[in-house]
């Protein structure tokens, strides 16, 4: 079975030509906030869940990882067309805590200190939006990657969060945890695997092993979405008629996953699949008008999906300040 294509080697290839692509200078509206000033959360409601999206700071990756079974100068050229870097994808990364009765559900934990510097900032943020950490009941790890599951330890190796039942894919425990992974993928895909296996069997954490449809608590259920791992999951939250759909990773941009559903990214475990399960996911959402909230998405992720042609288009929601 083929796993996260292409190799090293495509991207080094692809890397080396993307000068050649380069269209001429296009204006571009980059906004920032004050120096060294992040997003740290925001707040919105489903129903009677109280949701509150809440940042690990930023991956900052090379826009190779992109597209990557397009032609490389039509994926520039969708790029500038729409106003975006063609050399960096600027990556958020929004983690989503639901408060719903007596339960406080956190998706995934970010990257804790061991991955980018420019990540691993969760705790800190959920501390400074009134979040409790001893208040967490639950934490749903969508997949294994590194910023959504290496900030499960602190750094003592303990786990952050001891008091929470954490949950976790069936099929996507057994991938990583299955004996000499380590050596079964890609070299550049070693680390991750290395890093998986350890916060999966971190000291203290027992995990409830879980299918598609498992109920986490009353309005929050869990439903199998792979292909960018074999067993991704996303959650979906109900409450009083109205629905969230985090994604995870099943969408990572709100732009190309949404108009180019067919294009893949460079971490996509089997592309195919992953094509598959985002129409699917795609095609839900628009037609049942349910919100959405991707986790890569720009802060904070969170909008509506509208039918376009044969594609699909996503619609941010509307800010409404607090008064």
């Amino acid at each position: 079975m083929p796993i996260l294509k292409p190799t090293r080697r495509d991207l080094f290839k692809l890397a080396a030509i993307a000068p050649a692509f380069a269209l001429p200078a296009m204006a571009r509206a980059d906004v920032s906030g004050p120096a060294g000033a992040q997003a740290a959360f925001h707040r919105l409601t489903i129903g009677q869940a109280k949701i509150t999206v809440v940042s690990d700071g930023f991956l900052d990756l090379p826009t190779t990882g992109l597209g990557v079974n397009a032609d490389r100068d039509e994926v520039v050229a969708f790029l500038t067309a729409h106003y975006l870097s063609t050399s960096q994808h600027y990556s958020h990364t929004n983690h989503v805590v639901i408060e719903t009765g007596d339960a406080v559900v956190l998706i995934d934990v970010g990257s804790g200190a061991r991955f980018v510097p420019t990540a691993g900032r969760l705790m800190a943020n959920l501390v400074s939006a009134g979040i409790e950490l001893d208040a967490i009941t639950h934490v749903v790890i969508t997949h294994a990657h590194p910023d959504h599951i290496w900030g499960i330890r602190d750094d003592f190796d303990e786990p952050i969060l001891p008091n929470a039942e954490y949950i976790i894919g069936e099929a996507e425990f057994a991938w990583w945890m299955t004996d000499g992974r380590v050596n079964q993928v890609p070299e550049i895909l070693q680390q991750f695997a290395a890093g998986a296996v350890t916060a999966l069997s971190t000291e203290g954490v027992d995990w409830t092993m879980v299918q598609d449809g498992h109920e986490v608590v009353s309005g929050v259920r869990l439903i199998h979405t792979p292909g960018h791992t074999l067993g991704h999951m996303s959650v979906m939250v109900q409450s009083d008629g109205s629905q969230l759909l985090i994604t995870g990773d099943a969408m990572t941009h709100a732009t190309i996953n949404t108009e180019r559903p067919d294009w893949v990214g460079n971490n996509d475990q089997e592309p195919d699949l992953s094509v598959t399960t985002r129409k699917r996911l795609l095609d839900m959402a628009a037609t049942d008008r349910i919100a959405v909230l991707g986790y890569h998405f720009p802060f904070p992720g969170v909008g509506h999906i509208m039918r376009e042609g044969a594609a699909y288009r996503f619609i941010p929601a509307l800010w409404r300040w607090q008064g």
